[in-house]
Formats: structure tokens, C-alpha cells, sequence
């Protein structure tokens, strides 16, 4: 006899999926819509009198064919009278309530009558009144439908409902069977574990299990991706957790996962892997647009989803390129696709954004606090200033003045509104001009624009939803857009923010700057049940600790490098200055020492500088006097298929020395896999200390007042972070050697050796020995 499979919905999910028909339709819907339905909510919930039972939860659970279906939900209100008891619906809408009768949408009465069913087999009723309370947004009138039903006709309806579903539940339950009798069946993939790698598996492991926080330091070629990934299937199959998220902040770490499951499932493991994508770039239309009318793609889209989600569900590592086979062969939206799979799959791997960003995060799983997942985040090294991004929030004057023109003679209200917008600006300047400020700085938020913005957003809600056929519609959806993120950041604005106003000639910048990430990435990672952070790189550990919202109770583990000392010739020249006021001497030297370097042994090698500006100046004066060496310098932007070109130059087939020249930081210092002969050196100029700014001075000031090393903090830290990752990608397996070059006499200082891994202490200083650089490294390469 098969075992009883549990598994929970939603009502709203199970009806949605269940009952979705027609067009994949994205009509414009305001984000203080959806604040202000909220709102309406619970304006007519308070009152609506004594006898009125606001949001009460409700659970039904159904036993058929193995499979223990738990429906969860939460009903608007339950009406309490003498004689009779009403289950009200609550929606809010911008249609005229004329045009709303009881055939309005399906989809409402079968959630109302979800509700009823429950509440009449719990509480033994024989027949119960629904109703549909809607309520229109502009003139604040009311409309109430309401349908009595007998339990019979409910069941009726439901029991259909849940044979629809049932396909699915089945779908699911035999494929949770075949999924964890593999897990049980699963061994690790490779022979035998490198030096290190199964005390991590073990560590997050345990991390999953006691549902902790982890933050893992672990070198490269540890195997990080499979030391996490494995652990936490494991995890899975005992029911700890109930899905994984591989969260990235690059493309080519996506690759890995790819490698890492690709290995398990040959190697007998059923598991589900779906990758994200973002819309932009998985869109088949050459300009991205959703309106039926115009793509193939979403009219009909609900017609045939269903059919697309039981076919590609025989796949199981569905990339982006399963993901586009499937959905050109059924005429279904990729990305809308791809969001339903995340349902389906055991693993979901997306960049950070659908985590962390309040502006795109998957709703569907990270709305409340308390699921039972594991998040694996890669390079977490570089979450902190993602998160800054994500949650600061910046306006320009000539935005504001741009759309205010494009609205004149379109929209006169659109165009006023504007106006004061810009008119606080001008007001902001002069204020600037008057105290002859550039840059003013306070810490509280800027509550006097926020009024302005949320009219601005009023106005432009009701304008979209009259005139969707604008020809400006896109320029205003962009200024919209950007308003919200400002009053998001406004709503959550504390002591870890600041404020400040910029002056650029008769331009101003109002940004909103989070500078201490530690609460809002905590408060994310309490969605889940289990973290997993880990990197390279995380140096110092309670730096990142911190700022990734860690705590006293969070686990930690730091490992050592698994590759033999003997193939790294680490060597360091703290005889040259790279400080920023002395670079301009620095070159000659540099140039001295790449070249010497170079000469030993033909191959491919990497320079990293701290700057774009410091490596073309160094470039183009070492191209002048070495002409018949072979080098490429990264440019300033690169789209994916330059990148892409960039990286298949170092080839271990080339009969001649290579040198790229990049920057740390970019896109070749870290996330690129070049093993074996395509890259023999690295020659790290600098300590990779970014630019002052004013955003890493405002860093530096917070952390000195909260007690922190501020210089530490703001730049020592990111620095030494981009040098170890630049570092990293000399050695990428046991049998790869090569030499790592340090230039700056910084190294030489406690505050920057103490940050150097371990392994690094016998480190040749060039400048302090008799034998020269050529003969130090000849010995490295020739040696017996």
C-alpha cells in the first residue's frame, strides 16, 4: 500500500491554477492601489459591527487516493446573525459597479464558496449565505452580492474542484516518492572528498537540521557548489526543508549549479531545477509587450499553460533553454512559465533580486516570515552592496523636468503635479547655492517630498487607467516606478539610513542610502527556515557576519585551501605606491614587473587594477614598449557575447604570452573558470580600496559613530575582498600551478597582512631578497 503524501495549498492557489483561463493579460495596477485595497480592507471589516469576524483562518483537509491535501486559507469576514451566518469576500476594483453582477468572475465565487464549504463541515451547517462585497476605488461606493447554498451544493462544487487538482496532487505525490527514494539512494558524487569539503557538506547539513544560519569561508576548489547543494537534498528528502533557492549574483555561477546537478542526476538522483530569467532578457519579443493584442505569447496564454507545465515537468534540469524549447512549442510567456515551475521544482536557482529586492522578490514564497526553506547564497561577498542598492532610493531633478514637458498639452494634472516636484527641487538647489553646499547630508528621511510623490502616483493611476494607449505611457511608468522605490525606501526609513542632497551644477540628486544592510537582509532571511552563505572571500568573517544579518547564534566555518602550496608562487613588491596620488609615478615600475614576470614561462596571465583610469593609462604605455606582446584590456561595458569573446582568448593553445588587463571588481576577478594552461598568473596592483565617494565616506562616518572602524568598514574590507576573489582565479584545480604578484607597499602593513589567508604567510617579498624576480619565479616553474 503506498504511503500518504501531505501536501498544502492555498485556496486562492488551487482556484487560480485550477480555473485560470485566456489571456495572459498585464493591465497597469498601481502599487498605492494595492496599499489603499488594504487599507479598504480593513475599513470595512471595522465597520462593519460587533457581529463581524475579521480575517479567520481556515484549513480543510481531504483524503483521496494517498494523498493528505491540506487547503489553507483566510476568510475576509464571517458574518454571525441570528438566523443565518454570511462568509463576505472583500474586493476592491476601478470597474463601475454597473457592470459588476453575479457573473462577473468565477473565480470570486469560488473562493467565497471554498470558504463556505469549510465553515459548514466545521462547524456542522446544513446551509450557509456567501457573499461578494466590492468595493469601487474611486467613488467609494459599495456593492453586495450575495448567494445562499445548501452543504450539498457546496461539496458538489468543491469535490470538483479538487478533481481537477487531483491530476496534479498526483502528479506531485509520485513524483515526491521517486524524488526521495533517490535522495536515500544518493551517494556523493565523486570518489572521495577534497581536504575540507565534507566537514562543510557536514556543517550545512547541520545548518539545515537545527535551522541556523551559516556563513562559510571556503576556498577555491573546495567545491562550495556541490559541498551545499548535496547536503541540502539531503536535507529534503527527510522533510526538513521543502524546497532549496540557489541564489547568484552572476550568470556563470548559474553554470555551476548546472555542472553540480547535472553530475547528481547521471549519477542517479531525481530532482527538479528550475533557473529564472529575467523577463527582459527571456522575452522573445524584440521590444517586451504583454498586451495580448500584440504577442502570441500571452493571448491564449492561460488556455495553454497547464498543458506546457505537463510536459516540460518531464524534464528535470530545466534551464533557460528548456524553458524557451517549451514555451515556443506551446505559445506560452518564458518567464511566466518559468514562475509557475518554481511551484513544481525542488530547487529554484535565481539571481539575488528574487530573494532580496522589495521590488520583484517571489511574493508567492517570501511574502511572510517562516517557510520551510533553505536559501544556498553564492558569493555572498557580494550581497551587501546589492542590498544597498535594492534598498536605497534616488531621484534627479531633470527626470522630474524631462516628463513634466513631455505632459504639457497631454495631461494637465500629470503636468502640475510635476511642476511641484520640480519646484521642491528648485527649492532644494537654492537652499544648496544659498549655504554654498554641494552635498548636504542629515539623518532623517525627506518626509516633505513624500506627499508630493504619492499625489504624482494618484494622478498617474487614474490617467493609466483611462489613457493605457499613451504615447508617453512608458516614460511616465518609469518616473512611477522610480517614485514607489522612493516612498518603499521612505516606509522603512531608521538610524541605518541617511539622507542627502547633491548639487551638480543645475542639477540636484535627493537620495535615500542605505548604509547598514544588517536589518533588511535580515529581516528577509527570516522568510526561510535554514541560510547558507558562503564565499571564498568573506574576510573578515564578522564584517560579513554583520552586515548580512547574522547574529550571536549564527554558525560559522573556515577552511582551508584543499590545492597544494607548492603550485602557487605568491610573491609580493612593496616597493611601489599605488595610493591614488602617487600612481601617475607608479607606472614605470608596474611595467617593469609584469614584464619580468612574464618572460619566464609563456602563457596566459591576468593584470588587476583598482581602476578603470589607472589600467588604461598603465596599458596603453606598456603596448607602446612591448608592441609584439600579445594583450586585450577589459572595456569600461561589455555586453555578454564581448565578455564572452574576452574569455575565449585565453586558450590553453596558444603558442604566445597573452596579458588581459582588467579591473578587480569586474567581470573576469571573479565567477570565471579558467583551469589548467588558460590562465598560468595573476599581477594584483593595489589593494583593491574603491574610489572615494561620498557614499563610502558616509559609510566610514556611520560605522566610526556606531563604534566600527569606519576606514575599515567602508574600504579596507570591500578592497581586500576584490583582491582575494582577482587572486582566485589562478588555481582552480589540484594539478594547476601559477604565480599570484602583489604590488603596493601596503602589504607590508599589520592592517592588510592580517586580512591575507593563512596559507599565504610565506609570501617571497621581491623587494627584500638577493636572487631577482626572474630568477624567483624561473625556479618556481623549472623546478624538479
Amino acid at each position: 500500500m503506498s504511503s500518504i503524501t501531505n501536501i498544502k495549498v492555498s485556496v486562492r492557489d488551487l482556484i487560480e491554477f485550477v480555473l485560470r483561463s485566456g489571456d495572459l493579460i498585464f493591465t497597469f495596477s498601481g502599487g498605492s492601489r494595492n496599499i489603499d485595497a488594504i487599507k479598504i480592507h480593513q475599513k470595512i471589516q471595522n465597520s462593519s459591527g460587533d457581529n463581524y469576524n475579521s480575517e479567520v483562518s481556515i484549513s480543510y483537509i481531504i483524503l483521496k487516493d494517498n494523498i493528505s491535501l491540506e487547503i489553507n486559507g483566510r476568510i475576509d469576514g464571517v458574518i454571525i446573525g441570528e438566523k443565518n451566518i454570511i462568509i463576505d469576500e472583500i474586493k476592491t476594483t476601478t470597474n463601475d459597479l454597473d457592470n459588476i453582477n453575479e457573473d462577473y468572475n468565477d473565480m470570486h465565487w469560488a473562493q467565497v464558496k471554498c470558504y463556505a464549504y469549510f465553515y459548514c463541515v466545521n462547524k456542522n451547517l446544513n446551509t450557509i449565505d456567501t457573499r461578494l462585497t466590492y468595493y469601487q476605488m474611486d467613488s467609494g461606493a459599495i456593492k453586495y452580492l450575495l448567494k445562499s447554498y445548501s452543504i450539498e451544493e457546496l461539496e458538489k462544487f468543491f469535490m470538483g474542484i479538487i478533481d481537477k487538482y487531483i491530476y496534479w496532487a498526483k502528479l506531485q505525490k509520485n513524483w515526491i516518492e521517486v524524488r526521495d527514494s533517490s535522495i536515500k539512494r544518493i551517494l556523493f558524487p565523486y570518489g572521495e572528498y577534497r581536504l575540507g569539503q565534507r566537514k562543510l557538506a557536514v556543517a550545512v547539513y547541520t545548518s539545515i537540521k537545527e535551522n541556523k544560519k551559516i556563513f562559510i569561508k571556503a576556498p577555491t576548489g573546495i567545491g562550495k557548489t556541490m559541498s551545499t547543494i548535496f547536503p541540502a537534498c539531503k536535507a529534503l528528502g527527510e522533510g526538513i526543508i521543502s524546497k532549496i533557492f540557489y541564489a547568484t549574483s552572476k550568470n556563470i555561477t548559474g553554470k555551476e549549479v548546472e555542472k553540480a546537478f547535472t553530475l547528481l542526476n547521471k549519477k542517479g538522483l531525481e530532482f527538479k531545477v528550475v533557473w529564472i530569467t529575467a523577463k527582459d532578457k527571456i522575452c522573445f519579443n524584440e521590444e517586451r509587450n504583454c498586451n495580448p493584442d500584440l504577442c502570441d505569447y500571452a493571448k491564449g496564454h492561460f488556455d495553454r499553460v497547464n498543458n506546457a507545465l505537463k510536459d516540460i515537468l518531464n524534464e528535470n534540469i530545466i534551464t533557460r533553454e528548456v524553458i524557451e524549447k517549451y514555451s515556443s512549442k506551446y505559445r506560452v510567456c518564458p518567464f511566466e512559465l518559468s514562475l509557475d515551475l518554481t511551484d513544481w521544482c525542488d530547487c529554484v536557482v535565481c539571481d539575488y533580486n528574487y530573494i532580496f529586492d522589495p521590488k520583484v522578490y517571489l511574493r508567492r514564497f517570501f511574502s511572510e516570515e517562516g517557510g520551510d526553506y533553505c536559501l544556498l547564497v553564492d558569493e555572498a561577498h557580494n550581497l551587501v552592496d546589492r542590498a544597498r542598492d535594492m534598498y536605497s532610493a534616488e531621484l534627479y531633478k531633470k527626470d522630474i523636468l524631462s516628463l513634466k514637458n513631455k505632459c504639457k498639452g497631454i495631461s494637465s494634472l500629470l503636468y502640475k503635479s510635476l511642476n511641484k516636484i520640480n519646484s521642491y527641487f528648485i527649492q532644494e538647489r537654492e537652499k544648496c547655492e544659498k549655504n554654498n553646499l554641494e552635498i548636504e547630508v542629515e539623518k532623517t528621511s525627506p518626509k516633505e517630498i513624500i506627499p508630493l510623490l504619492k499625489s504624482f502616483i494618484y494622478q498617474v493611476e487614474k490617467f493609466l487607467a483611462a489613457n493605457e494607449k499613451s504615447v508617453i505611457k512608458e516614460d511616465i511608468l518609469e518616473i512611477y516606478f522610480t517614485f514607489n522605490s522612493f516612498i518603499r525606501a521612505y516606509e522603512i526609513y531608521n538610524d541605518k539610513y541617511v539622507t542627502y542632497r547633491q548639487k551638480l551644477k543645475d542639477e540636484v540628486l535627493l537620495k535615500i542610502f542605505c548604509i547598514d544592510t544588517s536589518e533588511v537582509i535580515g529581516n528577509c532571511i527570516k522568510k526561510a527556515k535554514a541560510v547558507v552563505f558562503f564565499s571564498a572571500t568573506l574576510t573578515p568573517m564578522n564584517y560579513f557576519i554583520y552586515l548580512l544579518g547574522g547574529d550571536k547564534d549564527s554558525y560559522r566555518i573556515n577552511l582551508p585551501s584543499p590545492f597544494k602550496r607548492e603550485n602557487l608562487c605568491l610573491l609580493l613588491d612593496d616597493s611601489v605606491s599605488t595610493k591614488y596620488i602617487n600612481r601617475k609615478y607608479s607606472y614605470k615600475n608596474i611595467i617593469s614587473i609584469i614584464y619580468r614576470c612574464i618572460t619566464e614561462r609563456k602563457g596566459n596571465y591576468f593584470v588587476f587594477f583598482p581602476s578603470y583610469v589607472y589600467m588604461k593609462s598603465v596599458f596603453d604605455i606598456f603596448c607602446e614598449r612591448y608592441s609584439k606582446i600579445n594583450v586585450i584590456c577589459q572595456k569600461n561595458s561589455m555586453n555578454e557575447d564581448e565578455k564572452n569573446s574576452f574569455l575565449r582568448l585565453f586558450s590553453e593553445k596558444n603558442e604566445e604570452t597573452l596579458i588581459g588587463f582588467a579591473v578587480m571588481g569586474g567581470v573576469f576577478s571573479e565567477g570565471i573558470d579558467l583551469a589548467g594552461e588558460k590562465l598560468i598568473g595573476a599581477i594584483i596592483v593595489g589593494v583593491g580600496l574603491p574610489k572615494i565617494s561620498l557614499e563610502r565616506n558616509l559609510i566610514k562616518e556611520y560605522f566610526n559613530e556606531n563604534k566600527r572602524n569606519g576606514f575599515l568598514y567602508s574600504y579596507v574590507y570591500p578592497g581586500i575582498n576584490k583582491v582575494l576573489q582577482s587572486a582566485g582565479r589562478v588555481i582552480r584545480t589540484e594539478s594547476d600551478k601559477g604565480i599570484i604578484v602583489l604590488i603596493d607597499e601596503r602589504y607590508s602593513e599589520n592592517t592588510y597582512k592580517k586580512l591575507l589567508p593563512a596559507e599565504w604567510a610565506s609570501i617571497i617579498n621581491i623587494n627584500n631578497i638577493t636572487k631577482n624576480l626572474n630568477n624567483v619565479i624561473r625556479e618556481f616553474w623549472y623546478k624538479e
